[in-house]
């Protein structure tokens, strides 16, 4: 094996690694918010605002990436898609929080078990991709879980439906955005960083604010948000860069799995067998979708390595081609 191949299958086992402990992470957070599950949900993202910014621009300023900042404040394109991707991850981040204080972890799983087919929905719906007899069958699946637990719970899966739904409309955002993945979130976070520090400190000159109020330990998962929110999308990012989109799309389950699990048996929460059938045709909905995926990616592959070997090949002691120029 020569050294190139060798350097190529470090840097995919080494992204492999990365994104799934970045997912393993995201699967854990309930059990950091639950611990803050007295202090507001507003006020726990208005912290994860301010402590995230504070983390990323130190980061940035090791990468010396501040150029990258002042140019994208200084276009109103770049400011205005930021600001509505700064919207919606910050309703994400709202309903996602109050969901998991409240008890309601299984339905925040639900949601992300749901985004890769939002994702999907809104590939064909809004960027007119083309989608494959399969990926149509996976969306009716999913519709069908769905409508399944509106039928059992008499009301609509709201918390799963926002979460998916603000999180693909990030997605979204971000896929057409053309800054890097620290550069957007920085300028994201920047935009609304007025907004929460305002919050923050009417918060504690009405006396309702956390912090000043609470224990040292609360005070210390406080301050650790930014953290919290920053180093899985490093790892993320750093992931995504080195290993193939299909398997960065099988990786994405290992969240919403581990969620599940936790409210199931740490959290206690009621997991009912009509629950049961109505996540049944959403992972039988994925179960398609990631197989579609992954036959499609190795066709393409194998298209691919048969179209290069049988490229005609030139002989070494034949003349060379020549383009029209040279006639």
């Amino acid at each position: 094996m020569s050294a190139t191949s060798v350097h190529a299958t470090a840097q995919a086992r080494s992204g492999a690694l990365a994104a799934a402990l970045c997912y393993f992470l995201w699967g854990l957070v309930p059990l950091y918010w639950r611990q803050l599950s007295d202090i507001h949900p507003v006020e726990l993202i208005a912290h994860r605002h301010v402590w995230s910014l504070v983390f990323l621009l130190a980061l940035i300023g090791v990468q010396g990436g501040f150029g990258d900042v002042r140019s994208a404040l200084r276009s109103r394109r770049a400011l205005a898609r930021n600001l509505v991707s700064a919207l919606f991850l910050t309703a994400n981040w709202l309903v996602y929080v109050w969901g998991v204080n409240t008890g309601h972890v299984i339905e925040t799983s639900l949601g992300y078990f749901l985004v890769p087919l939002v994702n999907v929905a809104a590939g064909r719906f809004v960027l007119h991709e083309h989608l494959r007899r399969a990926q149509w069958i996976a969306i009716g699946l999913a519709a069908a879980g769905v409508a399944l637990m509106i039928f059992q719970l008499g009301r609509p899966p709201w918390i799963a439906l926002v979460l998916a739904g603000t999180w693909g409309a990030y997605s979204l955002m971000r896929k057409q955005s053309t800054l890097g993945a620290i550069t957007g979130l920085t300028l994201e976070t920047l935009l609304l960083a007025p907004l929460a520090i305002g919050f923050l400190v009417w918060q504690h000159h009405t006396g309702e604010g956390a912090l000043g109020r609470v224990d040292l330990r609360t005070h210390a998962l406080v301050l650790s948000a930014g953290v919290i929110t920053a180093i899985p999308l490093l790892l993320f990012a750093y992931g995504a860069r080195r290993i193939r989109l299909s398997t960065l799309g099988l990786l994405q389950y290992l969240a919403p799995s581990v969620q599940l699990v936790l409210g199931i048996w740490i959290f206690h929460e009621t997991f009912s067998r009509s629950r049961v059938f109505s996540f049944a045709f959403i992972w039988a909905a994925l179960a398609l979708y990631t197989a579609d995926n992954v036959l499609a990616s190795r066709d393409k592959s194998g298209a691919s390595a048969g179209w290069r070997r049988s490229a005609p090949r030139r002989r070494r002691d034949s003349p060379p081609y020549r383009s029209h120029r040279d006639l």
